[in-house]
């Protein structure tokens, strides 16, 4: 299969599941609240954050992996590929049983961190652990996960992970209606993890015969000085991923500290809505960074600049859509969903609009960077941190909620939209940066006139007078069609790399 057909299939099966997996919580969420309450569903979420941040010890090991994979995958080194795999195997088996000592010292304090939670001490711990139970499986058994991945076979995975995460959740809504039972809703977590577990190990027995699944199979594992390079990379991601875990996870203090909680509530139903968007793109995107690995090991200049900017005009193309349907269309959303009490300023959705635009548009080079293995400019993640957290400082006290966003902001303007490219186009593709810049700008300046032509169109000849979600569901596709004609004819005109990327997707859709 060629890699714009496994991308397409690959992001056609997540795209898929995935939404069927929203309206499954969403339906889920409700009776989950009504019949277990808000403590035990705010005690499991704070559990699965304990557990998220123990799992920062994995720090980038395997996108690290995957970038070793591309080459011997391209070559059909099954040797090589199996070294691999038992070395990252026998990594993670480490990595687990140090997430169970930091978990066994964690839930020591437990009578404390809970201490005024109204649910038995049993119960948190037999989450806790079963929780842990879950996630470990990933860590003992589900390495050879990252194969198919690597691979451009993501969809295989997909298709068993969400199939048994949809049926878990199914069933927890029927158990949880019937009996309110905490512990079934909890044990129902494990049972899925290791359905899954069996029935990847089967699916990935009969998709890599050649593979071996055993850690202890007779053949010496190469150790750490097998593969220098392998563990340069990842101390480089290690900081990478700390730098955006501390980055990320800013935003909410800064608003509870400087502002109060309500705020912090309203940011999390924005947030709420633009993640999702972001998730949905991707799920679209899934098959891209290891097509993008493949063809970087074929070593193509040609081949590897037209797709480069093939990709780039589509980021465009999709992110120029949801951007300015979040303009439109998220306030609207809010006061249907909530009520005009949660509304936010235009000015703060704008920036809303802004970062998710930049971090959208941005996705093409971040997915070079990994194909290529560029990771040595690890001062960006902490610097990016840190201009970040101190913009927001300045600003957070005159413009509120809207100054943490404009922190935000000039942190990915200054080392997302400028550094990573250049970092890029000097070091991996060695070629002048004024190509970067002259067609990113031409990008730039095809959206900006649409985004504001669509607007006008909006504004001018469409009634926005929405009472209920059936006119809100009118309204959004009229806004969506006007969006996609204007800037798809428009793109299209001007961007052969769109065009010659339209027709490449046309052509690989009609095959299949």
């Amino acid at each position: 299969m060629s890699r714009l057909k496994n991308t397409i299939q690959n992001a056609k099966v997540s795209v898929f599941f995935h939404v069927i997996f929203i309206f499954t919580q969403f339906f889920a969420r409700k009776i989950f609240l009504e019949n277990l309450g808000d403590d035990f569903m705010g005690l499991t979420s704070t559990l699965q954050s304990f557990l998220s941040f123990l799992n920062l010890a994995e720090l980038g090991i395997g996108t690290a992996i995957g970038f070793t994979l591309y080459k011997p995958i391209f070559d059909k080194n099954h040797q090589e590929i199996n070294h691999i795999i038992r070395f990252f195997g026998n990594i993670y088996k480490k990595i687990g049983w140090a997430i169970i000592g930091l978990a066994l010292i964690l839930s020591a304090f437990f009578p404390l961190i809970f201490e005024d939670v109204d649910i038995s001490l049993p119960l948190i711990y037999y989450a806790f652990f079963t929780f842990l139970a879950s996630s470990l499986l990933g860590y003992f058994f589900n390495y050879h996960m990252l194969l198919f991945q690597a691979d451009q076979k993501e969809y295989m995975v997909a298709k068993y992970l969400q199939s048994y995460n949809i049926t878990k959740i199914v069933l927890q809504i029927i158990l949880v209606f019937y009996f309110q039972s905490f512990i079934a809703w909890v044990t129902l977590e494990l049972l899925s993890s290791i359905m899954f577990t069996i029935s990847l190990r089967k699916k990935t027995t009969k998709q890599y015969p050649w593979l071996s699944l055993s850690l202890n199979n007779g053949q010496k594992s190469k150790d750490f000085k097998s593969y220098p390079e392998l563990i340069k990379k990842i101390k480089q991601i290690s900081l990478h991923k700390l730098g955006t875990f501390i980055s990320n996870g800013t935003d909410n203090i800064l608003i509870f500290s400087f502002i109060n909680v309500e705020t912090v509530a309203f940011f999390g139903n924005y947030q709420l809505i633009i993640l999702n968007f972001a998730t949905l793109l991707n799920k679209f995107f899934s098959g891209t960074n290891a097509s993008v690995g493949n063809l970087v090991a074929e070593k193509n200049e040609n081949s590897i600049k037209q797709v480069f900017w093939e990709l780039m005009s589509f980021r465009f193309f999709i992110a120029g859509i949801v951007t300015i349907g979040i303009v439109t269309l998220v306030n609207p959303f809010i006061i249907l969903w909530l009520g005009e009490k949660y509304v936010l300023s235009e000015v703060t959705v704008a920036f809303f609009a802004l970062n998710f635009f930049i971090l959208q548009v941005r996705q093409p080079v971040d997915v070079f960077k990994q194909a290529y293995g560029l990771y040595s400019d690890t001062w960006a993640p902490v610097a990016q941190s840190i201009i970040n957290l101190g913009m927001s400082l300045l600003l957070v006290n005159k413009f509120e909620l809207t100054g943490v966003l404009m922190g935000t902001s000039c942190s990915l303007i200054i080392i997302i939209m400028f550094w990573r490219p250049y970092f890029l186009f000097t070091k991996a593709f060695h070629w002048p940066f004024y190509e970067y810049a002259l067609g990113f700008l031409k990008l730039l300046l095809t959206f900006v006139p649409v985004y504001f032509l669509v607007r006008y169109v909006i504004i001018r000849f469409f009634n926005s007078d929405i009472n209920n979600f059936y006119d809100f569901a009118i309204y959004s596709f009229l806004v969506a069609c006007t969006i996609i004609i204007l800037y798809g004819g428009i793109l299209y005109a001007s961007n052969h790399f769109f065009r010659d990327l339209i027709k490449r997707l046309k052509n690989g859709l009609l095959k299949l």
